[in-house]
């Protein structure tokens, strides 16, 4: 009888232990998500803020009519690449399988 407890503890602390470790696997990739966003969104305000700076300074020493316009028109188009980048969704994120699993 005592064998047959040992084996049941033993077969309930495995169980205990496979299902934390695919709640621990579900976590991470959970935060993987959440780390990917917030990376991207760091880029877009870095590049937003380096587009505003370049700008004050021409705009704050008028003079040259084409280099206010450069000034205006390639942050421009560098804006619109890193928005429709930010606002686009190119992966998706599907839990890996084990070998074997159908």
């Amino acid at each position: 009888m005592e064998i047959l407890a040992a084996l049941g503890g033993l077969f309930a602390l495995v169980m205990v232990w496979r299902t934390s470790a695919r709640a621990t696997r579900r976590a991470a990739e959970g935060a993987k998500a959440g780390v990917r966003l917030m990376s991207l969104a760091g880029r877009v305000i870095a590049t937003a803020a380096a587009i505003v700076g370049v700008q004050w300074i021409v705009i704050a020493h008028p003079g040259n009519t084409t280099l206010l316009l450069a000034v205006l028109g390639v942050p421009a188009l560098f804006a619109s690449y890193t928005l429709t980048k930010a606002l686009t969704v190119t992966t998706t994120d599907v839990p890996q399988q084990r070998k074997g699993r159908r």
